[in-house]
């Protein structure tokens, strides 16, 4: 459907649900088997941001009450791989806080990449923010296999969520990480207040970077955000026809059910959206909030003829 202009994607909207998801099922069925990618993250740095994310509780910026602590050791992450593991995860992300990691550091986060990416079975993934060249190199020759870093909305859209950098910045260390040969994970936030217009803007622009993973967040207002009150600004109707028409404009991506969804769609819509075409998930808990229990996640999975793996 490359041909489908910005307009028809967007006329998409107006199917009824049901019809939306026929499209977009077909299309993962197409180009993927039954298997449901499982990664798992840790905040290994968390708080005291320096930027200034309307949506995020670690950002000093905001308010939120959350607990931070610096850099954990590297012996503590490596447990927490482990345990993942266990789980049934086969991805661990170890993430960080704040706009890049300096000094010593990030030479403790080469160390802990080192050790997890040893644990035979377990891939190694990183979200450390805004790196340079040369640390994107280092983490590469340490293991890291995937990097994630959202565009979290559209271009036009950026400057009402975030202002200490901007969308070009995120895009930048997008194709530098890819120059690397290290695979993209990038995704988006949704229901922050923008409009639909702003979704298909950018499902376009994660078109245009070709990541192997797109992360699909949705808004969980945290008290003390800027973002607070959000509740309301999008129902589970459009976030599941948002799946359908990322899935239609991405089909060869894995789209990953990442923070809010136990949170902003219930049980069953859960298993619509993975008919849909989310074929990845995000399991255990998020950065500051809880996520899904595995255990469940499997159960979900088995009823619909899905492995975990």
């Amino acid at each position: 459907m490359k041909d489908y202009t910005r307009e028809d994607y967007l006329k998409l909207y107006e199917k009824p649900l049901d019809e939306l998801i026929k499209i977009s099922h077909k299309i993962t069925e197409e180009n993927f088997d039954n298997t449901v990618e499982a990664c798992s993250i840790i905040s290994a740095k968390t708080g005291a941001c320096g930027e200034n994310c309307k949506y995020c509780a670690q950002s000093k910026h905001n308010h939120a009450e959350i607990e931070c602590h610096p850099l954990m050791d590297v012996e503590t992450v490596k447990k927490a791989a482990l345990s993942a593991k266990e789980n049934g995860a086969t991805r661990f992300c170890i993430v960080t806080s704040g706009r890049v990691p300096t000094g010593e550091d990030f030479e403790n986060i080469l160390k802990m990449i080192r050790e997890v990416a040893s644990i035979d079975g377990l891939h190694c993934c990183a979200s450390l923010g805004l790196l340079s060249e040369e640390q994107i190199k280092r983490i590469k020759e340490a293991g890291v296999e995937r990097y994630n870093h959202n565009i979290n909305t559209s271009e036009n859209y950026h400057s009402k969520i975030c202002t200490t950098h901007n969308f070009s910045d995120r895009v930048k260390t997008v194709k530098m990480i890819q120059k690397y040969g290290i695979e993209a994970c990038c995704g988006v936030i949704i229901g922050m207040g923008e409009t639909r217009e702003d979704r298909v803007d950018m499902a376009l622009s994660l078109r245009e970077l070709n990541p192997k993973t797109v992360p699909i967040n949705f808004l969980n207002p945290i008290k003390g955000t800027p973002l607070e009150g959000y509740e309301d600004r999008i129902d589970e109707e459009e976030i599941l026809k948002t799946i359908c028409i990322f899935r239609i404009i991405l089909p060869k991506a894995l789209l990953r059910y990442a923070g809010g969804r136990t949170t902003r769609l219930s049980e069953y819509n859960q298993a619509l959206g993975i008919k849909a075409g989310i074929n990845s998930l995000l399991v255990g808990n998020y950065l500051t909030t809880a996520g899904s229990k595995s255990e469940e996640d499997k159960k979900m999975l088995a009823d619909m003829n899905l492995v975990m793996a």
